[in-house]
């Protein structure tokens, strides 16, 4: 070997080490060692294997140039071969060279492998015989990492010097185990980091899993609502009109964004049960609202009590008691009323009128119960409070709680090191209860202040919110009063505009609605996909304010105009 091979021969070396440790995809990794071992010993031929945990060889990729032999890799074409056994009945296996070169960690250079008397060669010379080819030389190294574990053997084949077939040379043999030692070690780097992607993402999905496990309530919410998003995100950019058309997203970019959807409420594992498994107004630890009905039952005992004394004097009097038993009626039937409205006000819901909330007022004011010697109102204070709640079945001090699991979520994500590629994690999962009009919270960002994807999520989390079958003060929303109420959001600047249109426009809801909220993807309570949405698509396109053609021509349309056409629908 002249020096002049040897210097180039070592550049090409240095060019192939600086090329493995950029490249990300293993497989791609395995066949860039091949063809890089082969064009640095000249073979004609050769393959690559890594090693199973059931100690075997697995064809990754095997070229040949004179059988114009390509499969494995990247090429698309299956290897059909068997993964050969390191060891039979307990011993290296002599029936196949490589095997038993990664078994006994010994580099194996033969001249000539029909005269390999050490070794049985007879799948070679069966394989010849096929394809009439000719294998000769051959130089079998295994692969070992950092910690001396074999990762992976590499076999060349038919070393040539122009029209010849030669030996591998001394020399070659050292540059060939030079080339295998730096793969190994980039080999190794990328199955860690692999490894510790697959160890990141299983986490993420964990922490997810202990949260939706954490509450019946909101069950596969962590686990809905990122596969939501990145079908939001696929959907902004199929785009082709509009101001999202320029948007576009990697699938480095994708991932980011995945993971911030696993871990979006992350916070909520600092979240106190008794508020997010709140299911009624009432509800602590156990529903007050028996409390309050063993009262009235209490208060009607003693009504009838107060009203059978009189009835007594009455007829000792000489007089009826029709009137006293009609009026005991009346108020048993009275209290029965307040009993059945307080169990209704206690469910909670989408509204309670002001003159509900008085009536909660009124009945603890004009009803009152004799406990242990002790007069007392029906209801007490707290009582009346959590009763009177609009909206829901949260005081403004447990909804601040439940509030308070974004400046958690926020907090925890920051304080990770993600790397860079996971950089706007916290950005992106922190952002989803936020408004377009800075209303929002926890940080009351404006839409400018916010990332495309934040804001993806945003829609997401409310959409799979007002479907969600599993919300113990609401059923399912049908798909067009969900759409219908978050064109008012976006009306009311609540949600992003553009990517509400998209979400609309690609159809973004039925294609959940058809995986998630059927009955045959095991929803037990399905939202209905009903046959509204189909008038209210070309609706909600008028509501756009701008409609391009050629579906409406350009017209506009006034707020009050729109809020009119939604209450039709």
């Amino acid at each position: 070997m002249t020096n002049d091979f040897s210097q180039s021969a070592l550049q090409h070396l240095i060019d192939i080490g600086v090329e493995l440790s950029t490249e990300q995809d293993t497989t791609k990794l395995l066949e860039h060692i091949l063809v890089s071992a082969k064009q640095l010993s000249q073979s004609d031929g050769g393959t690559i294997y890594s090693i199973t945990d059931k100690q075997t060889l697995k064809f990754e990729t095997l070229l040949n140039d004179t059988l114009n032999m390509y499969m494995g890799g990247t090429s698309g074409k299956p290897i059909p071969f068997p993964e050969i056994p390191m060891y039979v009945d307990g011993e290296p296996n002599y029936n196949a060279l490589v095997a038993y070169a990664a078994a006994t960690d010994q580099v194996i250079n033969i001249s000539d492998a029909y005269e390999a008397g050490d070794f049985d060669m007879s799948a070679a010379r069966r394989m010849d015989e096929k394809t009439g080819y000719r294998t000769k030389s051959v130089l079998t190294i295994p692969m070992k990492n950092h910690e001396q574990e074999l990762i992976g053997v590499l076999q060349l084949i038919n070393a040539q010097d122009g029209d010849k077939i030669v030996d591998f040379e001394p020399q070659v043999e050292t540059i060939i185990r030079s080339l295998t030692s730096m793969a190994a070690v980039a080999l190794t780097n990328r199955q860690l980091i692999d490894g510790m992607e697959e160890l990141f993402q299983s986490l993420t999905r964990l922490i997810a899993r202990a949260i939706d496990e954490k509450s019946p309530y909101t069950g596969g919410h962590c686990n809905r609502v990122p596969e939501l998003t990145m079908m939001v995100a696929e959907a902004v950019c199929n785009q082709d009109i509009g101001p999202l058309t320029d948007f576009h997203m990697d699938e480095k970019d994708k991932y980011e964004l995945s993971v911030a959807g696993w871990l979006h409420d992350c916070g909520k594992i600092a979240t106190p049960e008794y508020v997010m498994d709140k299911a009624t107004k009432l509800e602590t630890i156990h529903d007050r609202i028996h409390l309050v009905e063993c009262r009235i039952e209490l208060a009607k005992a003693e009504i009838r009590n107060e009203y059978q004394t009189k009835m007594i004097e009455a007829l000792k009097a000489g007089q009826t008691a029709t009137q006293l038993e009609q009026e005991l009626e009346q108020t048993l039937t009275e209290l029965d009323e307040d009993r059945a409205f307080l169990c209704k006000a206690n469910v909670g819901g989408e509204f309670m009128k002001p003159e509900d909330q008085q009536r909660v007022k009124d009945i603890a004011d004009k009803r009152h119960v004799t406990i242990n010697g002790k007069t007392q109102p029906l209801l007490s204070e707290n009582e009346i409070y959590n009763l009177s709640i609009p909206k829901g079945t949260l005081t403004p001090e447990e909804r601040e709680i439940i509030n308070n699991h974004m400046v958690v979520t926020i907090d925890m994500l920051e304080s990770l090191p993600f790397p860079k590629h996971l950089r706007n994690v916290p950005e992106y999962a922190g952002g989803h209860h936020e408004k377009m009009d800075g209303t929002g919270y926890p940080r009351k960002l404006k839409r400018d202040e916010m990332s495309v994807p934040a804001r993806m999520m945003a829609i997401a989390d409310i959409f799979e919110a007002l479907t969600a079958a599993d919300r113990p003060y609401k059923p399912p929303k049908k798909l067009s009063e969900c759409l219908r109420i978050m064109g008012f959001m976006k009306l009311d600047s609540h949600i992003d505009p553009d990517l509400f249109d998209a979400f609309v426009d690609q159809k973004v809801y039925l294609d959940y609605a058809y995986q998630y909220l059927q009955p045959a993807k095991g929803v037990a309570r399905p939202v209905p996909i009903d046959a509204h949405i189909v008038p209210w698509y070309p609706i909600y396109m008028l509501l756009r304010g701008t409609c391009s053609p050629p579906r409406f021509g350009k017209r506009m349309i006034s707020p009050a105009s729109r809020a009119g056409i939604f209450r039709m629908m």
